[in-house]
């Protein structure tokens, strides 16, 4: 039997968030985007109603649904995309913990991300280099075993929370000659010297998630900081390794494609109401077939991209594996739908929606990263057709 309609906890989850993104998020979005600022506060506010990272590492909390974590991330980003991303910041360090630590380093080192009402936490997970943005196998900092420590040395680039976060989760190559088998996991708090913050970056969107290189020299830590080693020893492991965070990356696309849907919904909706009060030649816009057609398939849009992501959620949840790699197709759809949704939705507004005055104009900026980043959308497309390749044709 397949259900489309949401639980009662979903649901109320569901207006819950809206409510907060409404009154809380919606008001600063514009100050947030002009300023670049962290929003402190707002983490708090957020955290004070269970969303972000859990003590337990869940990326956003809510009950055992695992559509709710697409259902917040929606809502938080129809909300705005960067405060959303702020709020839940620390999630992919969480999920390289998750995916990599033994289960003393995750008791040990969640509750170092997870902010609460009086305090924000935040993890960083260096993983994009200036050379091994897509190409992960090519990364270039090193990790040296030196007696009980480890010793880093490289610069990661384009870190969320980077230099500013209490821990960062840093991938570094042992063995450069095993490629991907080579890679590994260490957890750096902050405040250890050889750590740094490098170039803080001006954004085109999303400017309330700050973003920034790290810079690692001679950075040494004790060996049981790399994630999936067996604590107080002198090798062995513990855990999956590097790979198993990657792996778990795979996972959390769904959730990506729900920040994307949050954004084209809310261009589609404020276009929607744009196109039923504005009058030209006596009648409103939305009358035109030419502007009626087009939000007719932003509606399509929006509603097709809200249907992968929550089939990907689902599967994921119930430890459906991806063969055909619908945690990536959930991704790549939904971003692509909210930059194409946010630029007709300021072409629908037609002048007005070129300034800044309404907000389109900041959604077509926000949506773009969401083709970039977490896997460009041309690197999951390539994805997707290896594993068509692979898997068996359904049906």
């Amino acid at each position: 039997m397949v259900a489309f309609e949401l639980s009662e906890e979903e649901r109320l989850v569901q207006q819950a968030t809206h409510e907060f993104a409404k009154k809380e998020i919606r008001p600063v979005a514009a100050y947030y985007d002009e300023h670049e600022e962290i929003p402190y506060d707002i983490i708090k506010k957020a955290a004070g109603i269970g969303l972000g990272v859990s003590r337990e590492g869940a990326l956003l909390e809510g009950g055992g649904s695992s559509l709710i974590p697409s259902i917040l991330a929606e809502e938080l980003s129809w909300g705005c995309a960067g405060i959303a991303l702020a709020i839940n910041s620390s999630g992919l360090a969480a999920a390289a913990i998750m995916g990599t630590g033994s289960p003393e380093q995750r008791e040990r080192w969640l509750p170092e991300i997870a902010s609460d009402s009086k305090q924000v936490r935040l993890g960083a997970m260096c993983l994009t280099e200036p050379d091994a943005g897509s190409d992960v196998a090519n990364i270039q900092t090193t990790a040296v075993r030196d007696g009980d420590d480890y010793v880093l040395n490289g610069e990661k680039q384009f870190i969320t929370n980077g230099g500013v976060a209490d821990v960062h989760v840093v991938f570094a190559t042992e063995d450069r000659s095993k490629g991907w088998g080579g890679l590994a996991a260490f957890v750096i708090p902050a405040g250890t010297p050889g750590l740094s913050a490098g170039t803080t970056w001006k954004k085109m969107g999303i400017r309330a998630s700050h973003t920034a290189n790290v810079v690692l020299s001679d950075c040494r830590i004790p060996a049981e900081n790399k994630l999936g080693a067996a604590p107080k020893s002198g090798g062995g492991s513990a855990g999956p390794g590097a790979m198993g965070a990657l792996m778990t990356l795979e996972r959390t696309r769904p959730v990506v494609g729900a920040y994307a849907l949050g954004i084209g919904r809310a261009a589609y909706e404020y276009a929607l109401d744009y196109a039923k009060e504005r009058v030209q030649f006596g009648r409103p816009i939305i009358k035109n077939q030419a502007i009626s057609f087009m939000l007719a398939d932003m509606a399509m849009a929006v509603d097709s991209a809200r249907l992968m992501v929550w089939r990907a959620a689902w599967m994921a949840g119930a430890n459906v594996p991806y063969l055909q790699a619908e945690g990536s197709m959930a991704k790549c759809f939904a971003s692509d739908m909210a930059m194409k949704v946010t630029v007709d939705a300021v072409q629908v507004l037609g002048g007005q929606g070129y300034m800044r005055d309404h907000p389109v104009e900041k959604w077509v900026r926000d949506a773009k990263i969401f083709q970039i980043f977490e896997g460009t959308n041309q690197i999951q497309r390539m994805v997707i057709g290896r594993a068509l390749e692979a898997s068996p044709r359904r049906g």
